[in-house]
Order: C-alpha cells, then sequence, then structure tokens
C-alpha cells in the first residue's frame, strides 16, 4: 500500500461557481479554492453543514461539475491525467476502470436485474465474464440483498434495495479511486451495519475513498481522515476522533 505522501488523487486550488440565470443572474460559489490530497487506502469523510460543498466536490471529482478553476488530477497506470481539463472521451475512460462513484439512486440500465448489473460493473473494469459474475453474487450476498430479487428488473425494487445494488456495482472490482455520497441512507440499521462492513473492506484493498455520509458514527468507523468544509473551503481536517470530537463541540 502506498504512503500518505503518494496521492492517487491530487486536489488543488478547486473552484466552482454557479449562475442562478432563472433568478437574477448572480454568482454563488460553491467551492472557493480546495486542495486535498487522498492517498491509496486512504479514506478521508467530507463533513460539514448543508451547503458547505461536500456534494459538489465530489461531482466535479467525478466531473459531473465542470469545475470553475484549480485541478483534479487522478494517477492512473499509463500517467496523470487532469480530469478538470480532460477531455469527455478521457472521463468516460476513467470511469470504467479508475475512478467510482456511488450515489444515493439508481440509475439502472432498463430490463436489467441487479445481479447483472454489477457483474457488467465488474467487467468494465477489466475482471473475465465469469469472475465477474460470481464477485457480483458474493457482493450481494454481503449486501444481504435477497437472491430470488437478483434477476427481477433493478427499476421495480425499493429504495434501500437499490440503494444495496448501486453499491454493489461501485465497489465490485473496485477502481483507485472511489467516491461515496451519501451510499447508506435508505438502509435500515441491519442492512446498513452490512453495508459498512463491505465498505470498510476497501481501505485494505488499497482504494482511495472520498466520502459524504449523513452521520457521525459512519465516519467515525470508515474514515482513517475527516475533512470539515465550511463556505466552500476546508476548515478543519485530521483523525476522526479529534475532529468529530471537535464538531461536537462546535454542535452543543
Amino acid at each position: 500500500m502506498s504512503s500518505p505522501s503518494s496521492p492517487v488523487l491530487s486536489i488543488r486550488e478547486l473552484r466552482k461557481h454557479f449562475v442562478l440565470h432563472s433568478i437574477d443572474g448572480r454568482t454563488v460559489d460553491a467551492l472557493r479554492g480546495v486542495d486535498l490530497d487522498v492517498a491509496p487506502g486512504e479514506h478521508v469523510a467530507l463533513a460539514g453543514s448543508s451547503g458547505a460543498g461536500k456534494s459538489t466536490l465530489l461531482r466535479c471529482v467525478h466531473r459531473t461539475y465542470l469545475p470553475t478553476a484549480g485541478s483534479i488530477v487522478i494517477s492512473t497506470s499509463s500517467g496523470p491525467v487532469d480530469l478538470a481539463t480532460a477531455t469527455d472521451g478521457e472521463v468516460l475512460r476513467l470511469r470504467e476502470r479508475d475512478l467510482g462513484y456511488v450515489a444515493q439512486f439508481l440509475r439502472a440500465e432498463p430490463r436489467r436485474g441487479p445481479l447483472d448489473l454489477v457483474a457488467r460493473a465488474a467487467i468494465r473494469r477489466g475482471m473475465p465474464a465469469e469472475d465477474a459474475f460470481v464477485a457480483a453474487a458474493e457482493s450481494l450476498r454481503r449486501l444481504r440483498l435477497d437472491e430470488s430479487l437478483w434477476d427481477v428488473y433493478a427499476n421495480v425494487l425499493s429504495g434501500g434495495e437499490k440503494q444495496r445494488v448501486n453499491l454493489a456495482a461501485g465497489i465490485v472490482s473496485p477502481p483507485k479511486v472511489l467516491l461515496l455520497d451519501e451510499p447508506v441512507s435508505a438502509l435500515d440499521p441491519a442492512n446498513r451495519d452490512a453495508a459498512l462492513e463491505l465498505i470498510d473492506d476497501l481501505t485494505d484493498q488499497g482504494v482511495a475513498v472520498l466520502s459524504v455520509f449523513h452521520d457521525l458514527d459512519a465516519m467515525e468507523r470508515l474514515a482513517t481522515r475527516v475533512v470539515v468544509m465550511r463556505d466552500g473551503v476546508i476548515a478543519d481536517q485530521g483523525d476522526p476522533g479529534s475532529v468529530l470530537g471537535r464538531l461536537a463541540g462546535v454542535a452543543r
């Protein structure tokens, strides 16, 4: 496993603003100069109040949002790529193997079941088809998705079931960098615990994880570092116990 001094994801002076065309054309600064490194095997959890810039940061790294300024460099086997300036084709290729994103909601291909969806995600990351279906089945079992649902069209599943399929697809044959945006928000306690166990395994696999979680418990359990965002900048960061203790003190 690489040391924290060798980041697989390096963000510098990242800025993102939005223009409110439907109101009066004013500009809102969502990110105002973010510097952040994430190393292989690190799980960096983003904390902060609503509107602090956490999800905007994830979406800029995934290139769902095009940054206004700054750089987002991901290290790949063929060299570094700056997601802030990469072409759409380069971004799509990165998403196939090096960069994953698990959002709260599943946007599934029509007429496909969970097993097929998860296996296809593994195949896109280079796993042989036979191995991919075995790995997909193992992920779905660990996430406690009933086997009777594995060939049911994913779009008819419940919210919690869809969230587990989404997570399974994101972590099977995991990419170098994985972005998690509230990946367990719809899960009951038992299924949430199973999902957190699976996410916790990613650090041992050398995956660089950048996440947003709704509750402090998940961050304390999973994160190797917590980064607190406030008004589009990093306000605090450090080991989970210290940072979350400071956050709890502010909340009181």
